[in-house]
């Protein structure tokens, strides 16, 4: 196959980190390349290199058998190279077509440009109206239009982070029949994803890299999800341990919640009523946007709610804040890693205090314990394998995966009745994810209750006993997680009624 992109001996240094240390391979013409690894593995840096946001100190590329060296993103677009961010930038107050339009050095007229995006959109089966509030879009859509944004450059490479991470299974399989159009037509893809089975249905190929560097190579068809995921954190991986739910008392009893969103694009939630027991786990899948976030906020208590809407052992504290909640016994880790559930400038010891003054008594009379608190955190980083060169590092100085790994850890230590969490493996490495779901199961077992939300589907089935859905802030009817398929969960999220097989 012939080399469209070629890389060689890339490097870039950080103050105390090698990102990448003299990385090389080749992505073919008409080719779906995967980049593999764990969190804080290269694969942002690297990407960076490629799409001009950051300069290589060494090495080279070649890009169609010619010196490549963007020095900014405009250049990369200019010689055929696009990338579709894993967090979009769009403006929601803005129609699609004023969007594109953005992100065009010099946009035709308007007419012109809303008939391009009908046509390339039509094209590749995204299709769109050029005239729709971003605003109004689900989220499968408004990736559409970072997509179509992208197509409208006619790249050479595409490189895509973690696209599938908002998206339904119908969506899915709409984007991988647009990634194989845009393959037979000769475009190159470099595919990044922690979804390991979607790799070996899409890519041809795929580089592993760890600490920075190359160590393997691989055909995904030919590889197993859990050989790739070994490849990547160099070890042998734990089998998830079986689980025989037996539900206990209730914990939690939600009934009549309802909260009108003060977001102008958010959800309202409406009338959702569940029970959490002893030992469960529950998981509640939906697409982004459809009131995940309006459930955190009153169930955290950032958002308060009627008081009886929310019963914790028999006790309403749905009028009540978060900090009241926390200490008796309600604890949430937010979807938002950096500034939601964690400061960004602060150490990770001022942030495990945040959360864990009250139930860790980390202060007297009003006098923080310091010793307390560093301890608290360093127990956390032990417990959880926290990569970091200490607690008193800034939390924005971790990879994603490590500080996911903190944020989860800090709520589980504290000993909560009830945790909720949102989107707890998000953009996370296979084995940070095993880390952080036997986290989940272990806590069930001790006979805590955990509400997991998420957008992964086989992450819910993976750490699920019962299973809902939210829909436009409504939610299903819990049902037992036993023998409900991807294709049921995704009828479920479409507003289809799926009956209970164990019921």
């Amino acid at each position: 196959m012939t080399a469209l992109l070629s890389l060689s001996g890339l490097t870039k240094q950080y103050p105390g980190v090698l990102a990448n240390d003299h990385v090389s391979f080749e992505i073919g013409k008409g080719e779906v390349h995967a980049l593999l690894g764990e969190n804080g593995a290269g694969k942002s840096t690297l990407v960076k290199m490629i799409y001009g946001l950051v300069r290589p100190d060494e090495g080279e590329m070649k890009l169609g058998g010619e010196d490549y060296a963007p020095t900014e993103p405009r250049l990369a677009r200019r010689s055929g190279v696009a990338m579709v961010f894993q967090h979009f930038s769009l403006f929601e107050a803005l129609t699609v077509a004023e969007n594109i339009a953005l992100g065009m050095e010099n946009p035709p007229e308007k007419k012109e440009l809303s008939e391009r995006i009908s046509t390339v959109s039509a094209n590749y089966g995204l299709t769109l109206d050029p005239d729709r509030l971003i605003g109004d879009l689900s989220v499968g859509e408004r990736q559409r239009v970072e997509i179509v944004r992208c197509l409208l450059q006619d790249p050479r490479l595409l490189i895509m982070d973690e696209p599938t991470s908002v998206l339904t299974p119908q969506e899915v399989e709409v984007l991988f029949e647009t990634l194989n159009k845009l393959k037979s037509e000769g475009t190159s893809i470099l595919y990044i994803s922690h979804k390991l089975e979607e790799i070996k249905t899409l890519c041809d190929h795929a580089t592993i890299l760890r600490h920075g560097k190359v160590v393997g190579t691989c055909t995904p068809a030919e590889e197993s999800a859990k050989s790739m995921a070994e490849m990547m954190v160099g070890s042998e991986l734990k089998e998830p341990k079986a689980r025989d739910f037996q539900p206990g008392a209730v914990l939690l009893d939600v009934q009549g919640l309802s909260l009108p969103s003060k977001d102008p694009f958010g959800t309202s939630l409406r009338n959702i009523s569940f029970t959490l027991r002893e030992g469960e786990v529950l998981g509640i899948a939906g697409v982004a946007g459809n009131g995940q976030d309006e459930l955190m906020l009153a169930l955290s208590g950032e958002e308060r709610v009627q008081r009886e809407a929310i019963v914790l052992k028999g006790n309403p504290i749905g009028h009540v804040g978060p900090s009241a909640r926390r200490k008796v016994g309600l604890l949430a880790a937010p979807e938002e890693r950096l500034g939601h559930a964690a400061a960004p400038d602060m150490s990770l010891t001022e942030n495990a205090l945040l959360t864990g003054l009250l139930r860790q008594q980390l202060a007297n009379k009003g006098f923080i314990k310091w010793k307390e608190t560093e301890d608290f955190a360093k127990a956390i980083v032990e417990a959880f394998d926290v990569r970091t060169a200490g607690v008193d590092h800034a939390a924005k100085s971790l990879s994603g995966g490590n500080l996911q790994k903190f944020v989860v850890g800090r709520e589980i230590l504290q000993r909560p009745l009830v945790l909720v969490i949102n989107q707890p493996t998000w953009g996370v490495d296979a084995a940070a994810a095993a880390s952080i779901r036997e986290a989940i199961t272990d806590l069930a077992a001790k006979g805590k209750a955990v509400l997991v939300i998420s957008q992964d589907l086989d992450e819910l089935m993976e750490v699920s006993d019962t299973f809902a859905v939210l829909a436009e802030g409504r939610m299903s009817k819990p049902r037992s997680a036993k023998g409900i398929t991807i294709e049921q969960i995704g009828l479920m999220m479409g507003g289809t009624e799926v009956p209970d097989a164990a019921a």
